[in-house]
């Protein structure tokens, strides 16, 4: 099983508001980057829409060092899944698992692969990982700019 690393990031302005969301995935030499955004989210919605994504693009299995800097991500997948799957994807408090179409998502995908899951702490010089939110922040300044236009067009 070939070995690729992943880094992915979600941001958002307003909580909800537009987001954006981003990943680089390095196959030995090769680096591959995507992203995406949109218009009303949770800065949670785009940090796991990152990972859906760049799994997303796999189109056979790797063993995978993926990095987040989303202890939710982090944590959900590793710890918290298996309860709230033996619960019917309800949450300590009985109530309904925020995000649920996207954890099932990222359950699925997880599972052609042999993934460790590693957080990396935010926003202290990793390169790739400062990377990732730079373009996490770019989309979500594209977005602006959409709506900014789209209201002008309005007389808004």
């Amino acid at each position: 099983m070939e070995k690729i690393q992943i880094y992915t990031d979600g941001a958002c302005s307003g909580n909800p508001g537009p987001g954006g969301w981003a990943a680089v995935i390095i196959y030995g030499k090769n680096l591959k980057t995507i992203s995406g955004g949109e218009r009303e989210t949770t800065n949670n919605r785009m940090e796991l829409t990152s990972v859906i994504k760049s799994l997303d693009t796999l189109k056979e299995s790797y063993e995978i060092e993926l990095y987040s800097d989303s202890k939710y991500v982090i944590k959900g997948i590793t710890q918290w899944i298996h309860n709230w799957k033996r619960k019917d994807w309800r949450g300590y408090n009985k109530k309904p698992v925020k995000n649920k179409d996207l954890w099932q998502k990222l359950d699925t995908l997880s599972k052609k692969h042999r993934i460790k899951w590693l957080w990396v702490e935010g926003h202290i010089g990793k390169e790739i990982n400062e990377q990732v939110d730079k373009m996490a922040k770019y989309e979500i300044k594209k977005i602006k700019e959409i709506i900014k236009m789209e209201r002008a067009e309005n007389g808004k």
